[in-house]
């Protein structure tokens, strides 16, 4: 007898709740002494790197038995490969990463999380040129633009450029970095083809049917590649579109909190057969993490003077502390002088921040698959199927109840675990409205007008 897909859809979701709720009866147990104490971890020169410092400078990592060694990357592949070759325990790593290793988009590993590292953070910032064509076209109220700016005010800038011979370029950090994802959505919502991957055809540009050329380029050096002329715009994380502000250079014209309301960003990734060799050391890691997350939002941000202070030194962003502190502090300078209050431009605590949600997972697969990125339709099953592979929430609850019996954390600061499924309730804040239900990706992918759906093949 053949199974309705709303049948079949509760049981998946069941099965996975259940699958958790086993892993999670035994989060009381005390965890044993981590079985390698002294660790290398990679990060990347961005201000989302920071759960990563404070547990280091507060000495949360110490805490757990754990003599680390925090190291900056060259650039996001390099970070990749160097977890996987055991060059690093660990790194601070973009959502993407572990779900585009494990099913094999470029390089193929089985990476898995167990703690997202923040919510939100990143911008899309303009030429100073590109933005004097695209305010044309943007509403103003009492002499200021109104935000969120829509892509729209974008597509007729891009047809000028294209109708002169000229390739409209932008940059993004990485394939399947969260800023790709962004950046193409910004510009769908608003009209503007971002372009296909066609991986079976040997073709990873990402440019198919394009109207505009999206490439990469490490986050540290967007605004110069952007002053060269190279790019015209790009989409990356702080502090790279402050410092366009600040070097008078560019425009940073919306946040990705405007894109997607409170969008998880980076999380800590390991290889499965590192965590496998390293349990009581993995959770460990995760325990420093999350205190050094509460640290960072406790009090209502009271802490992020001193985290700008910690960030800004050159072993870690390396940045000038007002650049930091534009976003970090709660608020964010569009056009030179126009700053707003943006209090949750970066959260690394708030709302289940630290969470790894199968929903979160899901969200990433879709727009792999809208794109092309994954050749061919799957069921939604697939997608949950993975995401229970990489996100591993029975890993975080373990940490998490460790530190609530200690008395670090309180328990109504995390989801309760004995209920918690890993879906989000569907997802209304979106910058074209359309909702996201973590349960039905396909039913997702249907309602997106521009990118692949069902069957849709290259």
């Amino acid at each position: 007898m053949k199974m309705s897909y709303t049948c079949m859809r509760s049981v998946l979701i069941k099965c996975m709740f259940f699958s958790v709720i086993t892993l999670v009866g035994n989060a009381s147990a005390e965890v044993g002494y981590a079985e390698k104490a002294e660790l290398k971890i990679g990060f990347i020169k961005l201000t989302d790197m920071a759960p990563l410092a404070i547990a280091y400078e507060k000495g949360y990592f110490e805490d757990e038995g754990l003599y680390v060694t925090l190291e900056a990357q060259a650039n996001w592949k390099v970070l990749l490969d160097r977890v996987i070759d055991g060059q690093l325990d660990g790194a601070h790593m973009l959502a993407g990463q572990p779900l585009g290793a494990t099913i094999g988009f470029g390089t193929q590993a089985h990476i898995i999380t167990a703690l997202s590292m923040d919510l939100n953070g990143n911008g899309i910032t303009v030429s100073n040129a590109v933005w004097e064509e695209m305010k044309k076209h943007v509403p103003m109220q009492d002499g200021k633009p109104v935000h969120p700016i829509k892509a729209d005010a974008l597509k007729p800038v891009i047809e000028k450029y294209r109708a002169e011979g000229k390739p409209f370029n932008l940059g993004m950090v990485f394939p399947v970095s969260t800023h790709n994802y962004e950046l193409r959505y910004w510009l769908a919502a608003g009209g503007i083809h971002p372009g296909f991957y066609a991986p079976e055809k040997g073709d990873t540009s990402g440019q198919l049917q394009s109207d505009v050329l999206l490439s990469v380029t490490p986050p540290p050096q967007m605004p110069s590649t952007m002053e060269a002329g190279t790019i015209y715009g790009y989409c990356v994380g702080e502090p790279w579109n402050q410092q366009a502000v600040f070097k008078g250079i560019g425009v940073p014209v919306i946040t990705d909190y405007e894109i997607w309301k409170d969008n998880p960003e980076k999380v800590f990734g390991v290889s499965s057969e590192w965590a496998e060799k390293n349990p009581n050391t993995h959770i460990r890691v995760v325990k420093a993490m999350i205190r050094a997350a509460q640290w960072l939002d406790e009090n209502n941000n009271a802490n992020r003077p001193e985290a700008v202070k910690i960030l800004a030194k050159p072993n870690y962003v390396g940045a000038d502390e007002e650049v930091i502190a534009n976003s970090m502090t709660g608020t964010f300078e569009y056009e030179k002088g126009d700053t707003r209050s943006v209090p949750d431009f970066n959260v690394f605590f708030r709302r289940n921040a630290t969470y790894p949600y199968y929903s979160d997972a899901i969200w990433y697969l879709t727009q792999m698959r809208r794109w092309g990125q994954i050749s061919e339709a799957k069921p939604d099953s697939w997608y949950m199927d993975i995401a229970m592979k990489v996100y591993r929430p029975d890993i975080y609850a373990v940490a998490a109840n460790e530190l609530i019996a200690e008395g670090k954390v309180k328990r109504k600061d995390f989801p309760d675990f004995a209920s918690e499924t890993g879906f989000k309730p569907p997802q209304t804040e979106f910058i074209d409205g359309v909702i996201y239900d973590g349960t039905q990706p396909n039913v997702y992918l249907e309602k997106l007008t521009i990118g692949l759906k069902s069957t849709d093949k290259l």
